[in-house]
């Protein structure tokens, strides 16, 4: 059977209700979660930006997450990749919203970084040192220069899948040479990117700490949250019966495995991060933890340790639990959570006061807004993916290793 009428006999995204339903249910979460946070931006302004904050920074690790993973399954083959490719373009296709969501933030800019309030930089010397690179414009340039590279590389990705699928192009290896030409310079320098971006969206939330794993802990932190809401997608498609013959437990095995590395890497890049901090005990460098390990973000950070780590880590070595889409998209789901409240534990106790002994960020002080605004944010996200879902295929019947990486499934 030619590769162009296979396509033919499997239905496209559009025909799994699932996924319609998923639409249309996430726009409602979301239009009530914004207009909830509306409501709240009149109420206290400044914890409308903090929240904000959070809610974009937990749907850029979904779409720049999903790109990497783009980027690496261009580079790697298999099957895992080729089931999840969908996965991955229609999330990356969401960047041009994450862009528009970074708006809000260069508005709450004086109310989100100490750095850029004047009168705080006229007294303290360390702001002073740092403030060739910590400044408003620069901040906005970088951040400008952060999305035109992830976007180039979306829409050239996008573009020349779109273009494969409707047959434009040769169907030989020789096609694939032009992903690969992006992806591998395209990875180093989304690690590189992603790694300022860290610094300056989240780490220089508190200008006097700074760590040199942080970077990489983003990265690893968004390639998790992609991977485990791809299992969720591809889980729910399996459920409706769809692409049954394609779409196997051997193919959510693999993703399990793949899932359980990122979940260790994510662990030992934390305790590395938090062991060189606590050993050196440089008063640069502790406040951060201390902030986030006593009184009530001490219970938060037990829970990331059970919960993130621990608790996913036994689950996934379990063969049968992988091989069980339903089981495996349970824990992908919970570990989606688990990165939610990771993001709250970094930015939250930065404007946590009044603590019991009247240290700042011992108060357990989670704002409904935290809460609110990122599942809003998440919603309408949810929903633009579905809708890019929706419109394209769902496996590359076209490329050029499809049939070869399939041909044995049908014996």
């Amino acid at each position: 059977m030619a590769t162009g009428d296979r396509a033919m006999t499997h239905p496209t995204i559009s025909d799994v209700p699932a996924l319609a339903r998923l639409q249309q249910r996430a726009l409602i979460v979301g239009l009530v979660g914004l207009a909830a946070g509306g409501v709240g931006a009149f109420l206290n302004v400044d914890q409308f930006f903090r929240s904000w904050l959070i809610g974009f920074l937990f749907c850029l690790g979904l779409a720049v997450g999903s790109l990497g993973l783009l980027m690496l399954q261009h580079l790697s083959g298999g099957q895992w990749g080729l089931v999840s490719r969908r996965v991955f373009e229609a999330s990356s296709r969401t960047l041009p919203l994450v862009a528009l969501a970074f708006i809000p933030i260069l508005f709450g800019m004086r109310p989100l970084f100490l750095w850029a309030r004047p009168e705080a930089v006229q007294t303290d010397r360390i702001l002073q040192m740092k403030a060739p690179y910590l400044n408003v414009s620069f901040f906005t340039v970088r951040a400008v220069v952060y999305f035109a590279f992830w976007l180039l590389c979306m829409f050239l990705l996008n573009k020349w899948s779109a273009a494969q699928d409707r047959g434009e192009t040769a169907v030989t290896t020789e096609d694939t040479v032009r992903f690969r030409k992006v992806s591998a310079p395209g990875l180093l320098f989304l690690v590189v990117t992603v790694t300022f971006a860290s610094v300056d969206w989240v780490m220089s939330l508190d200008p006097h700490w700074y760590s040199t794993i942080f970077g990489l802990l983003t990265v690893v932190g968004q390639g998790l949250s992609a991977l485990a809401f791809t299992i969720a997608v591809l889980a729910l498609i399996a459920s409706s019966g769809a692409l049954s013959g394609s779409l196997t437990a051997r193919h959510f095995h693999d993703l399990g495995k793949l899932l359980l590395a990122f979940v260790m890497l994510w662990a030992y890049l934390s305790f590395s991060q938090f062991l060189i901090i606590w050993s050196g005990n440089l008063p640069e460098e502790i406040p951060w933890y201390i902030e986030r390990i006593r009184g009530g973000w001490g219970i938060v950070a037990l829970l990331l340790v059970i919960g993130h780590f621990a608790l996913p880590f036994a689950l996934l070595l379990s063969r049968d639990l992988k091989r069980h889409s339903n089981l495996l998209a349970r824990v992908a789901i919970f570990v989606i959570a688990m990165r939610l409240v990771d993001l709250i534990w970094l930015v939250a106790p930065t404007f946590s006061h009044g603590g019991g002994d009247g240290h700042p960020g011992l108060s357990l002080q989670v704002h409904w807004m935290d809460i609110v605004l990122p599942i809003g944010l998440a919603g309408v996200w949810i929903f633009l993916f579905a809708r890019h879902l929706r419109s394209r295929a769902l496996l590359p019947f076209n490329d050029p290793y499809f049939k070869e990486a399939f041909a044995h499934e049908s014996h």
